[in-house]
């Protein structure tokens, strides 16, 4: 029988109390006096967290955001940073991320019909947690963004740099599915809710920036290689309202993403 303390039973009854606020403020933002648009999403992904040293790895990712699941672009992003493990369930991190929105739906975001880039700075802190065979991590990310804004003449000329702050939580977790722990050739469960806000001077009506809920079955191949295929939803606020009405757009994302997580060992033998 698991047991638990009165801290962890504080702690699990907290985390209750922000999921359940994700999921009222994700219902709520599907009705009432504004413009929605729903797309169809395939999301695509890559992470590898690869050790250069005791406490220090390359974080990589690449994310292939597709719009009718596969059949055409909706965002690229690539990702680089480092990490640094503090404690054992401590780590942080920083670094760099290339970011491309392409034209897609009735209310683009992007350029004139033209992909957008946009270059990201960020630095997070994340915090692992266990109860019984549930293994939680909290991911705590500020963003320093510069979004490109088109020239007037020429929609792929970029003009300027409109600079942006952004905060993201996330809450991920991982079930194993036989035993206590995620063995070589199992299942388990994983999901996660992240919400972003954005703030600063240049920030729009999209205070509220998005929120994102995904959830499904995971297999782990080795200790370093494992495939995860969830359902996924996402709603994303426009920054700019609708032309004429002047209601705010939300994008109502859903469809499924295929993560591969794949860690590589940089270190000298010895």
């Amino acid at each position: 029988m698991i047991r638990y303390t009165f801290e962890q039973i504080t702690r699990i009854r907290w985390y209750q109390v922000v999921l359940f606020f994700a999921l009222q403020t994700s219902n709520g933002f599907a009705q009432g006096n504004r413009v929605l648009e729903r797309n169809t999403v395939g999301w695509y992904t890559y992470n590898g967290d690869h050790k250069l040293a005791s406490r220090w790895e390359l974080h990589t990712e690449y994310q292939w955001r597709r719009i009718d699941l596969i059949r055409s672009w909706q965002q690229s992003l690539a990702r680089v940073g480092l990490v640094y493990k503090l404690a054992d369930r401590v780590k942080v991190s920083g670094g760099y991320t290339l970011f491309v929105t392409y034209p897609y739906g009735n209310y683009p975001s992007a350029n004139a019909g033209v992909p957008k880039p946009e270059h990201r700075i960020y630095e997070d802190i994340s915090l692992a947690d266990t109860f019984g065979r549930l293994k939680l991590t909290h991911r705590f990310r500020l963003e320093q963004r510069w979004i490109g804004q088109s020239s007037d003449t020429n929609p792929r000329d970029i003009a300027d740099w409109e600079y942006q702050h952004r905060a993201r939580y996330q809450i991920a977790a991982t079930f194993p599915l036989r035993g206590s722990t995620i063995d070589d050739g199992e299942f388990y469960l994983n999901a996660f809710d992240e919400l972003f806000i954005s703030f600063g001077r240049n920030v729009g009506n999209n205070v509220f920036n998005q929120n994102r809920i995904s959830g499904g079955l995971g297999y782990q191949i080795r200790d370093n290689f494992r495939l995860e295929f969830n359902y996924f939803s996402r709603i994303l606020q426009h920054a700019e309202p609708e032309p004429v009405t002047k209601k705010p757009i939300f994008d109502i994302d859903t469809g499924f993403r295929l993560n591969v997580d794949y860690d590589l060992d940089f270190r000298a033998r010895k």
